[in-house]
């Protein structure tokens, strides 16, 4: 088994939460109403439209803030998870 760099993991999740964050926030922006009716279902029927207000539900600096908030924390938790990996998942 190859050698785990807790580091190249941690930056692998980080780099796949940001697009994965990115992607749905551009689906939110584009399609409200859709997504809105998508996330009821997902959650057995919670009324996700509530939270929706005015004409202009985006905003790109809260974007930016959770975008920043969640790319770190993938961070840390890959970097953990390639560490933990590296110690227990060679089989040794």
């Amino acid at each position: 088994m190859a050698t785990v760099n807790p580091i190249r993991t941690g930056t692998a999740l980080a780099v796949t939460v940001g697009i994965g964050y990115a992607a749905c926030t551009l689906v939110f922006w584009l399609w409200p109403d859709t997504a809105a009716y998508f996330m009821n279902a997902l959650f057995h029927g919670l009324d996700f439209r509530k939270l929706q207000s005015g004409s202009t539900p985006f905003n790109f600096s809260s974007f930016l803030y959770v975008l920043v908030a969640l790319v770190a924390w993938a961070f840390v938790l890959g970097v953990i998870y390639g560490w933990v990996l590296g110690r227990f998942g060679n089989g040794r």
